[in-house]
């Protein structure tokens, strides 16, 4: 070829018909080669790779994404007091998100001078109740007994009267009338102060009833108030792991700090087991059947890339839930435990779970993009002297990204690649 196109060159100088000549000669020469390179297989393109057969252990799985969340925990959440006007509390100690507790450790605590104050004026209310009531009860005490001597005096004084009612067959009727006039007068009296003072016990008894009443309350608004004080500090009943969750405070989301107001009964920490974890995922109704109890999986956290974990599926729900988008498209709960613990594994983390579906070992192994198709028939580009050449090859299981090859190709074998758009294949 080289010593033909220097001929051609020192032709050149010759006649046009002769130069003419030479050209046509190079032009079928090179028309020759090229017919030769596409008989024995085309060769690998910029755009296109290689990629070399293996012998490895071929695996298909299944990604899934879900939320960490703790097997174990204890979830802390501001008080409920007793007593009114009580709604939110400021707290005044937190332990930090992250940190590590010990059962009885102080997990938080909250202003208690409001509960102390209260305490301490229901307190005395009590006291000063407790006098008012020892005081009216030794009132009406004296009272009963002036009483008790006017009624004597009374019952007395008709006793007196009933005797000289007896005179009255000795005496002058003027005198007669007089004795019987004086007895139905002491009757009457008698009478009279028995209902007086039957109201006045009654009436007396009531406003010691009143004091007593408001006794009772003061005694157990400062029972209430002792109570509440002593809910000011929580302590962690486990060992485990300090999570601040998310809650709404001043008009935005966030996690709560020392000073903040939390309102009674919201949940802002948690203590959780970084050594029991879970992921909780959706799967779509298609993959189920590809899930079984046990299976193994592979959890990796978005934010922590380089973390793995490995991990078993332990159930899916037995009744699924329609989307959003599709009333025909349901989703099952699945949980997936997590093997060993870590400091990373936080609940409300998203994570990925990769459930592994089959697994070929000693499997030959190519690319997925290095299969092509023809007529039904799969086959490969295999590297062949300076080409490559078309050999039929019988697929087997393939993954997104590789498909085990049954027969047809050999370990070390060098494929063919589909050129990849808009760059060279890997």
């Amino acid at each position: 070829w080289l010593d033909v196109g220097r001929g051609a060159a020192r032709t050149l100088a010759a006649t046009p018909a002769r130069r003419l000549a030479v050209v046509g000669a190079l032009l079928v020469l090179g028309w020759g080669a090229a017919a030769r390179g596409r008989g024995n297989g085309a060769a690998p393109t910029e755009t296109a790779g290689t990629a070399t057969t293996e012998r490895r252990t071929f695996t298909r799985s299944l990604r899934l994404h879900g939320i960490v969340e703790a097997i174990r925990s204890y979830t802390v959440a501001a008080p409920r007091l007793a007593g009114p006007g009580l709604n939110s509390l400021v707290i005044t100690k937190l332990v930090p998100s992250g940190s590590q507790v010990k059962k009885g450790d102080l997990l938080v605590e909250f202003d208690r001078q409001a509960q102390i104050k209260t305490s301490l004026d229901r307190q005395a209310e009590y006291r000063d109740l407790l006098e008012q009531i020892r005081k009216k009860e030794a009132e009406q005490g004296a009272a009963r007994a002036r009483d008790e001597t006017e009624l004597q005096q009374a019952e007395n004084d008709m006793e007196a009267a009933r005797l000289e009612m007896r005179k009255n067959e000795v005496l002058s009727r003027i005198d007669a009338e007089k004795n019987a006039q004086a007895l139905e007068e002491a009757e009457a009296r008698l009478a009279q102060l028995r209902e007086t003072f039957a109201l006045k016990r009654r009436a007396a008894e009531a406003e010691v009833r009143i004091l007593q009443i408001q006794r009772d309350r003061a005694s157990g608004a400062m029972r209430h108030a002792d109570e509440n004080a002593g809910k000011m500090s929580i302590r962690s009943p486990i060992d485990g792991l300090v999570v601040l969750n998310t809650i709404w405070k001043g008009g935005q989301m966030g996690e709560v700090n020392e000073g903040d107001e939390v309102r009674a009964g919201v949940p802002f920490l948690q203590v959780v087991n970084p050594e029991a974890m879970q992921v909780r995922a959706r799967v779509n109704q298609a993959d189920v059947p590809h899930l079984v109890q046990g299976q193994k999986v592979t959890v990796r956290l978005d934010a922590y890339p380089q973390a793995v974990f490995a991990g078993r599926l332990k159930q899916v729900a037995a009744i699924g839930v329609t989307s959003g988008l599709s009333q025909k498209v349901r989703t099952f709960a699945a949980t997936f435990s997590i093997e060993g613990g870590d400091a990373k594994l936080m609940p409300d983390l998203s994570a990925a779970v990769d459930v592994e579906l089959l697994r070929l070992p000693d499997a030959l192994v190519i690319p997925r993009d290095a299969l092509m198709f023809e007529a039904g028939q799969a086959y490969v580009q295999v590297r062949s002297g300076g080409g490559f050449s078309k050999r039929p090859v019988k697929a087997g299981p393939m993954s997104d990204h590789e498909v085990v090859v049954e027969s047809g190709l050999a370990a070390g074998n060098v494929v063919l690649r589909r050129a990849r758009a808009g760059g060279a294949g890997a």
